[in-house]
C-alpha cells in the first residue's frame, strides 16, 4: 500500500560539528521547548502524533500564539488520529492567532487500511538552530503532577543535522499542502555551521521504506560489547529477535527495557511477552520499570545512541512515519548508558526460572493476545 501522500524517500548523511543535548522527563524537555519557543524570532515548526487537551497543550498553545503576535511563522502539523484529544476550543485559539495547523491523513469512514497510516513522529524545529527529537507527546501525561509521568527522552539537536530535520518537516507539510493547506516559505539554512564536535544522521521511516529498521539491524550484526534498547511497545521481527539472541550467546551485554504493569496498551505488553521464554533461554537480560509507564525509545549499542518516536515493533516499522536521531559520540554515550542503569535499579529483572513458573492465566493472556497480533499483522498485510 501506499502512503496517503507522496513522499519523497531521503537518507540523509552522517554529519559532524553537532551538539546534542538529552532531556529526561517533561520535567526537562517542556520547559526546554516552551524556552526555545519563546525565544523564537523567525519560524517554528512542531511535527507531533499525540497532542491531548490540558496544562501542557494550553502552555504550549500560548507560547504559540506569543510567537505569532511577534511575527513569527509558526506551522503545527499534527496526526489527525493522534490529536483526537485536541478539542475544538484549542483547535480555534491557534487558528485566531492565524498559526498554519495541519492534520495528516484524516481519518475517513470506510477505508480502514488507509487510515492505518499515521504520523508518528515528534519533532520541534526553531530557526534552524535547534530540533527537539524523541517520543513525547504533548499531553498531561508527561508532566510531573501528583502522580508518576511517563518516562520519556528527548534530544536537543544543535548543529548542521538541525537542517535534515528542517527538511524532513518540509516533505511531509508539503505532501499534505498538496490538498490545499499552506505551503512552507523558503527559510534558510542557517543550522550549516559546525557548534561542537559530535556526529549524528537523521534517520526516517516511512510506509514500505523501512530505513529506521534497517539501521538498526546493521548496528546489531556489528556490535561488539553491549546492546540496551529501551521501548514501549515490544513486538520485535523475527530478524530483530534472531539477533539479540544471537548477541547474547556470544557473551554481549544485552538488555532490554520495558513497560511493568504500568502501561497504556497492556494487550500489546502482554503479546510481547510471549517472546520472553526463547530471548531469556538465550541469555537476553529482560527489565522492566515499576514506578511508571516506559515510554522511552531508546537504543545504545556499544556507543551508537538512537533516540526517536520509533518502538521496536512490526506496526511502527510498517505503517507509520518515523524519525530517530542517531548519535556517534563517547560523551553522549555515556550519559544514555547511566540513564538505563539509572532505570534498571527501578526495574524488575526477570531470570528465566521465576519466568517459567508464572501462573496459567499469564500464558494464556500472551497466547491470546499474539494470535490477536499475529491476525492484525497478517491483516494489514495483505494486498488490496
Amino acid at each position: 500500500m501506499t502512503p496517503p501522500f507522496p513522499l519523497s524517500r531521503t537518507r540523509f548523511p552522517w554529519r559532524s560539528g553537532n551538539h546534542f543535548t538529552l532531556l529526561v522527563d517533561g520535567g526537562q524537555f517542556f520547559p526546554a521547548m516552551l524556552a526555545a519557543i519563546a525565544e523564537a524570532r523567525h519560524y517554528i515548526l512542531l511535527e507531533m502524533y499525540l497532542v491531548e487537551t490540558g496544562t501542557i497543550t494550553s502552555e504550549f498553545i500560548s507560547a504559540f500564539n506569543a510567537a505569532a503576535q511577534r511575527g513569527v511563522q509558526v506551522f503545527l502539523l499534527l496526526d489527525d488520529f493522534g490529536a483526537r484529544g485536541l478539542m475544538p476550543s484549542c483547535r480555534q485559539r491557534l487558528s485566531a492567532a492565524g498559526i498554519d495547523l495541519s492534520f495528516y491523513n484524516p481519518l475517513r469512514y470506510g477505508n480502514l487500511r488507509r487510515n492505518l497510516l499515521r504520523d508518528h513522529r515528534k519533532m520541534l524545529v526553531v530557526d534552524s538552530t535547534v530540533a527537539f527529537i524523541g517520543g513525547t507527546g504533548i499531553t498531561d501525561e508527561f508532566l510531573p503532577q501528583d502522580g508518576e509521568p511517563w518516562h520519556e527522552v528527548m534530544l536537543a539537536v544543535y548543529g548542521p543535522c538541525v537542517t535534515d530535520w528542517q527538511v524532513s518537516f518540509k516533505q511531509v507539510w508539503h505532501s499534505v499542502a498538496a490538498t490545499g493547506r499552506t505551503a512552507l516559505p523558503d527559510f534558510p539554512d542557517q543550522a550549516t555551521q559546525a557548534v561542537a564536535h559530535a556526529t549524528g544522521r537523521v534517520v526516517l521511516n516511512a510506509p514500505l521504506h523501512m530505513d529506521i529498521k534497517r539501521s538498526l539491524v546493521n548496528h546489531l550484526r556489528s556490535a561488539e560489547q553491549r546492546i540496551w534498547i529501551a521501548t514501549a511497545y515490544f513486538i520485535p521481527s523475527r530478524k530483530i529477535r534472531r539477533l539479540l539472541k544471537r548477541s547474547a550467546r556470544q557473551g554481549l551485554d544485552v538488555r532490554l527495557l520495558l513497560p511493568g504493569h504500568i502501561t497504556d496498551h497492556p494487550a500489546v505488553r502482554h503479546a510481547g511477552r510471549r517472546y520472553y521464554d526463547k530471548l531469556l533461554l538465550a541469555g537476553v537480560r529482560i527489565f522492566e520499570l515499576q514506578p511508571r509507564f516506559q515510554h522511552s525509545k531508546v537504543c545504545l549499542v556499544d556507543t551508537w545512541v538512537s533516540i526517536g518516536s520509533s518502538n521496536i515493533d512490526r506496526w511502527n516499522f510498517s505503517w507509520n512515519l518515523e524519525a530517530e536521531q542517531e548519535v556517534e559520540d563517547h560523551e553522549l554515550a555515556a550519559q544514555v548508558a547511566e540513564l538505563f542503569s539509572q532505570n534498571f535499579l527501578q526495574s524488575h529483572e526477570y531470570l528465566l526460572a521465576e519466568w517459567q513458573q508464572r501462573p496459567w492465566y499469564r500464558r494464556l493472556q500472551e497466547r491470546f493476545w499474539g494470535t490477536i497480533e499475529l491476525w492484525l499483522e497478517r491483516f494489514s498485510q495483505r494486498k488490496p
